[in-house]
Formats: C-alpha cells, structure tokens, sequence
C-alpha cells in the first residue's frame, strides 16, 4: 500500500494530486484515507461521494476506534478548489465501518466537479465526478466504461489504470468487485484441476461474517489502480454473486456444500451491508434485513436509458441442479424467474414508456442461450444452468419486449470473456449482447479459450469471443452505438500493455451488430 505522498508522485493522472496538504496535527497514526474516495449514482443535479475511514485496513474496525467520527467534505468547481460549491459534516459511523455517503444535490447538469474529504487533521487526495445532463435534454454523444470481476487472486488490476486514463462520462460495474473465497498459497485451477498458484493473496478465510466481508473490501480497496479508477470517474455500482457467495440466489446458498436457509439468510445481510459499506451508492440502496432495492435507472439526456438490474435477489433455483450442464425439463418452467414479478413489470414499463434513442439493460448474468459444447465429438447441448438460458420461460418475455424497439443492448459480465451476439426471438434479431470481460479474474487468459472455435462453429448468433482481460468502452451517438474491447496482455504482472481487440458497430434501429478493428 503506497504512502498518501508516494501515490500522488506516482499517479499518472493530475486530478489526483490535492493541492494544499493540511499542516494541522493528525490524530491518526497512519493515513485514515487508505482505502481511497469514490463518487457514485450521478445525477442531473448531484452525485454520491464516499470514503471509509481506515487507517490500518486490514486489522479489525480497519483501525479506527469504535467511536463516531466527524467527516469534512467539499466539492469545488475546478481542481484547485478555489470555488467551493458545496461542502458539509458528516459523521463516520462505527456501526457502518465508519464510511460515509454525501448525497451531494443542487450542481449543474452535464459537468465535471471535483471532491475531498478532511478527518482528525488529515485530507484526503481528490477525485473528479461528473453531473448527468438534464432528462430529456439534446445529447449527441455518451462515453462510458464497463468493467467488473476483479479476483484479487487471479491477477493484478492494471486495466483500472488504463480506464482512470479514459474520458468518460460514467462507469457501470456490473459485479463481483470482491471474491468470497478463502486465502491459500496454492489452489485447483479452474479448467482440469492442476495445480495453481494465485497471483497475489486473499487475506483471511472464507467469508461468513460481517468482519469477514469488510476486510475482504478493504484489501481490494488498497489496490491503487483500483483507487485512481475511482477517483477519475462516477461510478454506478451493481452485484452478482461472488459478494455473497458463488452462484447464490434470492435466499437459497450455492456453491457446492450450500447453507440452510436460515444460516445463508444471515449471511446474505452481513455481505449486502458490506457492499453498501464500500459503494458510492445512495441511501435508497442501503439494505435492510437482508434485503433492498438496487435496481435502478440512469438517463442520458434524451440519448439513452440505461436500466440497472438486479438479477440475484428475486431468481427462483437453478435448473438442472446448478452448474454447465444438458438442458432439463426445469429450464422450461413456467413460474420460473429471473427478475421477480416486481422488478420485470418495472422494467416492463420502463422500456414500453421511454423516449430515449437507445435504451440499455445493464445486468450481471449472459442473456444469450448459447451452446456451451466444445468439442465436436459431444452429443448434447450444453448450457449455463446459471444464466438466462436455464430460464427460458422469463428469457422469452424478455426477448419479446425488446421486438420493435430496434435499440436495445444488453451490457453483461459474469463470463471472464468478451462476446458479441445477436438476441434472436422467434427468428428475429430483437437486440445485441455486450459481454464484457473480467478486470482479473481468469488470470491471464488468451485470444480464445479452448474450444472457442467450436462456441462460434454451434452458435452462429455469435459475432466474437475473446478471452483476455480488460474492459469494454461505449461510445453512442444518435445513429450509432460502438462497444470497444479493450484488452491487456498479462495480468499476473503490475505492468502490462493493453490495445483495442475489436469493436462491435451496432446501428440504431438496425438490431444485432457487426464487428470491425480486428486485431491478432
């Protein structure tokens, strides 16, 4: 972990540099802003900032003494902070692991701002949010960045470099910012079983309590490209899974020696509070009794609606007993869900109701059934029984309201590899598929997978596969919305290259997309 000095000599980026270090006397013996700062949820009007107090990160209440603490934030209109135009107190709260979340309101649409914090003498380094512009308001260009599963294990976070080095105008995280599996020097990899070694270590054991989750946060929040991502642009943060448990659903435990009911449902709600604990998210997100409300919509001026699901909370089991696995009679269930009857007939009107040039789902799990076989010898069709595909019923719905609107495009994660495919129902296009890949998870990955050949030869829906690590770029303008994956060479080192593999043109009313800039 850097000195508060040394990261601002080693940052490339100069909103990171605070200006006027404070000389009053610190009451912390370590730098209290260690985890860094981050602004979240932008609105027209305002946006989130948050930070958490923690001057030793990985030693228990992250250092600090159970006792509230007075927070001082400010947000200037230039990064010298010589126009303040908003600033407060608030209060560090032991109960919340002492992190903050300002709801800052009353700024300007469509425009950058800058932030800082002040504690116990010390000031934090600043950051940079910017303002959404006003509903409805003429747009003619959007930028923004996905990104999501970031094993600390698998890989360093380099491609966070890179993206705090992009104009943008947000950042959608899809999930898995944290993985709940227990530290260890060695480990069964993911394909065959052999012997890996991670890249970098988990500390502590596998997560169950609300202690276990905050440090868990707090070692990925000590990564410093992580911390210049967040310090360069607003944020809208989701989840999947593995900020529980892998592959958990609505109440029900995964993974491969699953919790009863009651056991998981304690859990559920030690995890969700540490999530809110560490995410620039707004108030009305806070989880209550294990549960909340996080889905949500961001509007882009009159350019685009991106819709904000949660598709954990409310899905019914896994069909077919979980896992990759022949297509079973559950997969075709008519009671089953993906979304919950609340939040599908929300987004249901949301979609029929907008006025936006494109519209946009972001969500954590693949929307595409695909055929999962890869080799040509296998007989059967094989699917991820936790993804759409095991939900056919719900899918179809899905699929179905996209039909006319010719502008939908799903932005997805989960995957640890890019992909770009048609959504098909009823032998109709009715919108694209954005995968985006991991930032880490995966370790280093390659061009393509074993037995990707064969994924494209079974899946003719499919325009590109990719499997290195990095992040995807949307530009979008009135007529056209480009997706650029942006990979880097190895994760298992700090430093790395990145390049832009490929980008995938979809054009406005014209559904499904074609794929141009390859690159070897």
């Amino acid at each position: 972990m850097l000195s508060r000095r040394l990261f601002i000599a080693a940052a490339p980026l100069t909103l990171i540099g605070a200006p006027g270090l404070l000389r009053a006397q610190s009451v912390f013996r370590t730098f209290p802003f260690a985890l860094g700062i981050a602004s979240g949820d932008p609105s027209p009007d305002g946006f989130v900032i948050w930070t958490r107090l923690a001057p030793d990160p990985l030693e228990l209440h992250g250092g600090m003494a159970m006792t509230p603490m007075p927070v001082k934030w400010e947000v200037a209109s230039d990064d010298r902070f010589t126009t303040i135009v908003a600033g407060g107190e608030v209060i560090a709260r032991p109960e919340m692991a002492h992190s903050v979340h300002v709801e800052v309101a009353g700024l300007q649409p469509n425009r950058p701002y800058w932030y800082r914090f002040t504690a116990g003498g010390e000031r934090s380094f600043m950051g940079r949010a910017r303002t959404l512009p006003m509903a409805g308001a003429a747009m003619d260009k959007l930028k923004f960045g996905v990104v999501g599963c970031q094993n600390y294990e698998d890989g360093y976070f380099g491609a966070y470099n890179y993206l705090a080095r992009e104009e943008l105008d947000f950042v959608f995280h899809y999930g898995d910012y944290i993985y709940e599996y227990r530290g260890s020097p060695t480990r069964a990899n993911y394909f065959g079983g052999g012997l890996q070694v991670p890249v970098r270590q988990h500390a502590g054991q596998a997560l169950y309590d609300i202690a276990d989750y905050r440090q868990r946060y707090a070692q990925y929040k000590t990564d410093t490209d992580l911390q210049r991502a967040h310090a360069a642009h607003s944020f809208f943060p989701t989840f999947d899974d593995h900020e529980i448990e892998n592959n958990w659903v609505a109440g029900i435990s995964g993974g491969d020696d699953p919790a009863p009911a009651e056991a998981f449902e304690l859990r559920r709600a030690a995890a969700l509070q540490a999530w809110y604990e560490h995410m620039p998210v707004r108030k009305v997100n806070m989880p209550r009794f294990g549960g909340g409300q996080f889905h949500r919509t961001a509007r882009f001026g009159n350019l685009a609606e991106i819709q904000l699901l949660d598709t954990r909370s409310y899905r019914s089991d896994q069909a077919c007993d979980d896992g990759f696995k022949p297509l079973c009679e559950g997969v075709n269930d008519k009671t089953a869900q993906v979304l919950g009857a609340e939040q599908e007939a929300w987004l249901a009107k949301n979609l029929s109701g907008s006025q936006a040039r494109w519209n946009c789902l972001g969500q954590q799990i693949m929307m595409m059934s695909l055929d999962r076989r890869r080799a040509a010898n296998e007989d059967t069709r094989i699917a991820n029984m936790d993804s759409w595909a095991a939900y056919e019923v719900p899918r179809q719905r899905m699929l179905s309201r996209m039909a006319g609107l010719g502008n939908v495009v799903v932005l997805t994660g989960d995957e640890h590899q890019n992909f770009v495919g048609d959504l098909v129902h009823r032998d109709k296009v009715v919108g694209t598929e954005i995968v985006a890949t991991s930032i880490s998870s995966g370790g280093d990955g390659a061009d393509l997978r074993y037995g990707s050949e064969q994924m494209m030869k079974n899946n003719p829906e499919l325009k590109f596969l990719n499997d290195q690590r990095g992040y995807v770029v949307c530009e979008v303008t009135p007529d056209a919305w480009l997706s650029h994956f942006q990979v880097v060479d190895k994760v298992s080192v700090r430093a790395n290259t990145m390049k832009r593999r490929a980008t995938a043109e979809i054009a406005h009313g014209v559904p499904g997309a074609r794929m141009t800039g390859l690159s070897a």
